[in-house]
């Protein structure tokens, strides 16, 4: 059974930084790309950013470009995404994904979802 784990949310003032972590498991994800998307209350899901199978590389939203930063663990079944500078407009549930191409990740439609976790950025 494929599973996606996210951790890592939690409160943080306008300013900070919070690490989230996606644990990937039940196939092997190193020939996978694997983003990040969330979805704000009252909002779409959006795409927030990807990285490739082999780590090499990385594409963001315009909105978060300069602040948050993707990896990959060397297995290749962890993802992070290290946000910094956090606006209260980052406050959402943010998913993980993975997806058989880079495409599909970044046309939004990856293979599976992580169940998400929920950042909260006050002012």
């Amino acid at each position: 059974q494929v599973q996606l784990v996210e951790s890592g949310g939690g409160l943080v003032q306008a300013g900070g930084s919070l690490r989230l972590s996606c644990v990937a498991s039940g196939r092997t994800f190193s020939s996978y790309a694997m983003g990040w998307f969330r979805q704000a209350p009252g909002k779409e899901r959006e795409f927030v950013g990807c990285i490739s199978w082999s780590g090499s590389s990385t594409y963001y939203a315009d909105s978060v470009k300069g602040r948050f930063t993707i990896s990959r663990g060397y297995a290749g079944n962890l993802v992070y995404l290290q946000m910094n500078s956090l606006k209260p407009e980052d406050t959402a549930v943010y998913y993980c994904a993975a997806g058989g191409s880079w495409d599909s990740v970044v046309r939004e439609k990856p293979d599976y979802w992580g169940q998400g976790t929920q950042v909260t950025v006050s002012s």
